[in-house]
């Protein structure tokens, strides 16, 4: 069995979502004169590769706490937008999947978690595996999102749970990002050659939690690490966060499990060509 690592790292300089404090990290002890090293941290939750839980967006919602280890852990297809063609701004949805169920043979089960590779996490500050791409404001600000049809299709599909290596799994401009970012805005409206208001209608705001969290179909962001090592096939997955009562979201570790011994089944891995990076 191999442990591959999709989780992001987490430092005094990991950036939180807009409107959110990073993490203040202090030593309150040293080893000189306290006999032990000692370390608070103080920080919201919504930081490095973390996991959302539905009480993050729906009163009486369960906490993360509630969410038990069979729940967290599950079979995944792995579909990656980047060979689609997806980049800046760019609004994916139900044909994106659909697509890539035709090109791997694969089929997005009800019950399975599913990974969404956009490729932005070579963007992210904390992306440990290649620092050379960092890009703050193209990772938060200009990353592919869904909308409406793509959380319809979510539930409609049974999916499980999902996880993005993306800022949000909703488009950036269906966030506080399009207000606080008006300039980014219009560019997001010059690619996609339509009005964001109609893209986004006001009752579709932030859609992959409104919708979906009232049905235990949370998410995972800031995904990354090893992610690459795992495109277009189906793993085993799991994610790991504090045992966390009463919290609306918690920090977790994101595991694909690859049992090598056995090998993959004919169908569970494609070779698939990749269009050129963005």
């Amino acid at each position: 069995m191999r442990f591959l690592d999709l989780t992001q790292d987490f430092s005094l300089h990991t950036p939180a979502f807009a409107g959110y404090p990073g993490p203040a990290i202090r030593w309150i002890k040293h080893l000189a004169f306290d006999r032990a090293g000692g370390q608070e941290i103080t920080m919201t939750l919504h930081v490095s590769t973390h996991l959302d839980a539905p009480a993050h967006f729906l009163t009486g919602g369960k906490f993360i706490g509630d969410l038990p280890l069979d729940f967290l852990v599950g079979t995944a297809c792995v579909v990656d937008l980047q060979r689609m063609g997806v980049g800046d701004y760019d609004v994916y949805g139900p044909e994106h999947f659909e697509r890539w169920e035709k090109d791997t043979h694969l089929k997005i089960e009800h019950g399975d978690i599913l990974i969404i590779r956009t490729g932005y996490h070579r963007y992210y500050p904390e992306n440990w595996t290649d620092r050379s791409r960092v890009d703050e404001t193209r990772y938060f600000i200009r990353h592919p999102g869904p909308a409406r049809a793509f959380a319809e299709w979510v539930l409609k599909r049974g999916v499980r749970w999902i996880a993005v290596d993306a800022g949000s799994a909703d488009h950036p401009m269906n966030t506080v990002i399009r207000r606080i970012r008006a300039d980014e805005a219009e560019e997001a409206e010059k690619k996609l050659g339509r009005s964001l208001d109609e893209i986004f209608p006001k009752q579709d705001y932030q859609i992959m939690h409104t919708l979906l969290f009232p049905h235990d179909v949370i998410h995972i962001e800031n995904l990354g690490g090893q992610l690459d090592e795992v495109l277009d096939r189906k793993i085993r997955f799991g994610c790991f966060p504090w045992r966390f009562q009463g919290g609306e979201a918690a920090l977790c570790r994101a595991v694909a499990m690859i049992d090598e011994d056995s090998g993959a089944p004919a169908n569970s891995r494609r070779s698939l060509r990749v269009r050129g990076d963005q």
